[in-house]
């Protein structure tokens, strides 16, 4: 050491003799030699997608409280995942120009329903009328090149999801078929009454970011769906969900389905919300019951869904962008004149209408009748819990769970790796878009921002978002199921 150390000192003099000498000498005599260097080692920086994600694993703690019991129905179904633009090509379909529709009558509905969509980057979910037709087209679908088959359905999805956790007994009611049963989870409990000789199939037409078809390129990579289910299409399963809950006694309930009898007609879904709100208010009143929406069009449908009860009778509710604002339309609420949301979602603007369906719908008047305490809202860059004082606990932990579920699901990962995903949420975004509005910013260090309007406060994540995501379907599901279980009900709020 002594040795190196008293070589650095002689080079230095010698340097130190010939910069006097000659100034113009030391730089051609140190191309030659290289003093040693005695700069720190300076390691990397952490990426903000680092930072977030270890934070979660840190700061995502179980509730001190736990579910034992959740009851998950009514609809189920197998779902057949292809390839959206290379289904319709072997269906011998050409591109053309989008529109939207209501009910699928056609392989030319399908096909401009399809591309509607695929250029906005959006899920959606429609009713195929014609039964032949379908059948037809799910024929192709099984048959094509790379086709999968999946639980599907949102309550079957949940309850999936929910039986990874082997301390928590789930019961699924709905329409479950041989090949469905076949592929539940083993944890999962199904009455008999629930069993059918045959299966619904679901259509999932997938397509990938920046994928082109025609003169349509993909904003990000999403998945249309369509069947034509008329099982799940009435809630045949609601009143056999209903029954077996006395027996079951969970401590928890999951709804979804509803959206599937928007193609039934009016006639039909009008009478069926009339029973499934008797059917709901049977439910003892000690016992949460979270409901789970998806994608619907018909506004009369939707406002049904709201002043019929349904909505302010449930505890909780989980849904996307899409769901949130033709909610917000179909009410007229908040920012109701927006036709669509253009890239990320306005974190006021959510805020906003969130805010409204808890004051118009839910209990944050503490006279209110209304259930409703909490929603659990859902996009591609980040997600917000929204709940009413004193109602839940462990919700920052809640809404990073889902948020953390989104990015290892999508890349098909058990844990996440940094290098496939990235932070699309601004760092910096406003708690509202009417005054008065706070400016808020994210830490990644500590990934929750909290704020709040009146007694109701507002959890945002953001979301690693996979870069090459897999699958996206029942993305949502998993969301609303891994928050549930990280939800805590305080005891002293009855319901």
């Amino acid at each position: 050491m002594w040795r190196k150390a008293t070589a650095a000192a002689l080079l230095a003099l010698v340097a130190g003799y010939f910069y006097h000498a000659g100034p113009d000498l030391p730089e051609q005599i140190l191309q030659y030699i290289t003093l040693p260097s005695f700069q720190p080692h300076l390691s990397p920086r952490p990426s903000s997608e680092q930072v977030i994600s270890a934070a979660w694993e840190t700061l995502i703690t179980m509730p001190t409280q736990q579910w034992s019991k959740v009851a998950v129905g009514v609809n189920a179904c197998v779902d057949v995942v292809v390839s959206g633009v290379g289904l319709l090509q072997a269906l011998a379909v050409d591109p053309g120009t989008g529109l939207d529709h209501e009910v699928l009558h056609s392989k030319e509905d399908l096909k401009e329903a399809f591309i509607h969509y695929m250029g906005r980057g959006a899920a959606a979910e429609r009713f195929f009328s014609d039964k032949e037709a379908f059948q037809r087209i799910a024929r192709a679908a099984a048959e094509y090149p790379g086709a999968k088959l999946y639980v599907g359905g949102n309550a079957a999805l949940i309850g999936q999801k929910l039986a990874t956790y082997p301390d928590l007994m789930v019961l699924l009611c709905g329409p479950v078929g041989p090949k469905l049963h076949e592929m539940l989870d083993d944890q999962i409990v199904v009455p008999p009454e629930s069993l059918q000789e045959t299966d619904e199939y679901h259509l999932i037409l997938e397509y990938k970011a920046g994928e082109q078809w025609g003169s349509t390129q993909a904003a990000q990579a999403n998945r249309f769906i369509f069947s034509h289910d008329v099982s799940n299409g009435a809630m045949s399963s609601l009143e056999t969900f209903v029954a077996s809950l006395d027996e079951f006694q969970p401590d928890l309930v999951v709804l979804s389905g509803l959206h599937m009898m928007e193609g039934q007609g009016r006639q039909l879904w009008e009478e069926r919300l009339k029973e499934a709100v008797a059917a709901i208010s049977d439910i003892r009143n000690e016992v949460p019951i979270h409901l789970e929406l998806a994608s619907m069009t018909d506004k009369d449908y939707m406002n049904s869904i709201m002043q019929e009860q349904v909505i302010p009778s449930v505890s909780s509710i989980g849904l996307n962008e899409q769901e949130l604002l033709f909610l917000a339309q179909a009410g007229e609420g908040p920012h109701a004149d927006l036709a669509s949301w253009t890239g990320i979602p306005d974190v006021g603007r959510v805020s906003d209408i969130l805010l409204w369906i808890l004051e118009q719908h839910g209990r944050s008047d503490p006279s209110s009748e209304a259930d409703l305490t909490r929603i659990h809202f859902h996009t591609l860059a980040y997600h917000i819990l929204a709940t009413v004082d004193g109602y839940w606990g462990n919700q920052a932990a809640a809404v990073m769970a889902g948020a953390r579920v989104a990015s290892t699901q999508a890349c098909g990962l058990q844990t996440i790796d940094v290098s496939k995903v990235e932070l699309k949420l601004p760092v910096e975004f406003h708690s509202s878009h009417i005054e008065p509005k706070a400016k808020m910013s994210l830490n990644p260090a500590d990934p929750v921002t909290v704020w709040r309007h009146g007694n109701v406060t507002f959890h945002l994540t953001p979301v690693l978002v996979c870069k090459q995501p897999l699958r996206t379907v029942g993305l949502g599901d998993a969301i609303s199921a891994e928050g549930l279980i990280y939800s805590e009900l305080k005891p002293q709020q009855p319901f």
